[in-house]
């Protein structure tokens, strides 16, 4: 089964991403996997990241069509990246590098704008060049008979948060559909048993600790908490909640969590020894 991934910012309600399709529907039978249409306009990081965390599960000659594109129609060049068996056609805006990357090796290749429909509009190449190579390369033509190779696409790499002392720091790298806030900091990062306070102007005073838990559910209902996400990375939570809007923090903002121990268990003082006869009979005559 030809399998074609299609991933954009131009809006699920919009007639783009219907004309991609119908223009690779013309050419070959494929079954045809949105990743999503409704990424923030013009946000490539955000699209990096999700077609990075889809390719992974992706059969080997799996095509991803990923058009995140202000630069349509400017000299920026129009890509095929294969890697691991797979294909990405889109932008070279740093879009596609980071999935190319997670699955293998990668060979970039300068689209030859030929290859495209009669007349490729300026606006819209996701469906007048985009698409038709999209189409060429499910039917099993070779990305080297679409381009000539290119040893410098633009690299748009993921940031990668850390650890120093006490402090985890990153930034925030998407923000899902129910407000979780992905950050940039691996989740081995956090040390068990530990609660952490997120720092930054204007947030200490009023963010409680958040709590790492193994799951959502785990935290209380509207707990704001740390969860390790499907991709290795920390998100920030709130359970049945929006952490995005609780916590004020935006795509690319910086993320900073302080350690903070758990404070120990008082423990409870011994109870005093029974007074002795002579003591409670102190001062009476015998």
């Amino acid at each position: 089964m030809r399998i074609l991934t299609l991933l954009s910012d131009f809006g699920s309600g919009s007639s783009y991403p219907a004309a991609m399709k119908a223009v690779v529907a013309a050419r070959v039978d494929a079954l045809m996997i949105d990743i999503s249409h409704d990424l923030p306009r013009h946000d490539v990081r955000a699209g990096a990241f999700l077609l990075a965390a889809v390719a992974p599960v992706c059969p080997a000659g799996t095509v991803h069509l990923a058009v995140v594109d202000p630069g349509v129609g400017t000299a920026r060049r129009p890509l095929v990246v294969a890697s691991g068996g797979q294909y990405f056609v889109g932008p070279d805006n740093g879009l596609l590098l980071a999935a190319a990357r997670r699955v293998g090796t990668l060979q970039a290749y300068h689209l030859d704008p030929r290859i495209g429909l009669p007349a490729v509009s300026a606006t819209f190449q996701g469906r007048d060049l985009f698409a038709p190579a999209a189409a060429r390369l499910l039917l099993g033509e070779p990305p080297g008979r679409l381009g000539r190779p290119i040893a410098d696409p633009v690299a748009l790499d993921l940031p990668r948060g850390g650890r120093r002392g006490a402090l985890l720091h990153g930034e925030v790298l998407y923000i899902d559909p129910f407000g979780n806030v992905v950050t940039s900091i691996p989740a081995e990062a956090a040390p068990h048993g530990a609660q952490f306070r997120l720092t930054g102007p204007g947030r200490t005073p009023r963010i409680p600790l958040l709590h790492l838990r193994a799951t959502y559910a785990e935290g209380a209902f509207d707990e704001l908490l740390l969860v390790p996400g499907s991709e290795g990375l920390l998100e920030i939570a709130v359970r049945e909640g929006n952490a995005a809007a609780r916590t004020g923090l935006d795509r690319g903002a910086p993320v900073r969590l302080q350690i903070v121990p758990a404070a120990p268990r008082r423990r409870s003082a011994a109870p005093s020894p029974p007074r002795s006869g002579r003591g409670r009979t102190r001062g009476r005559m015998p």
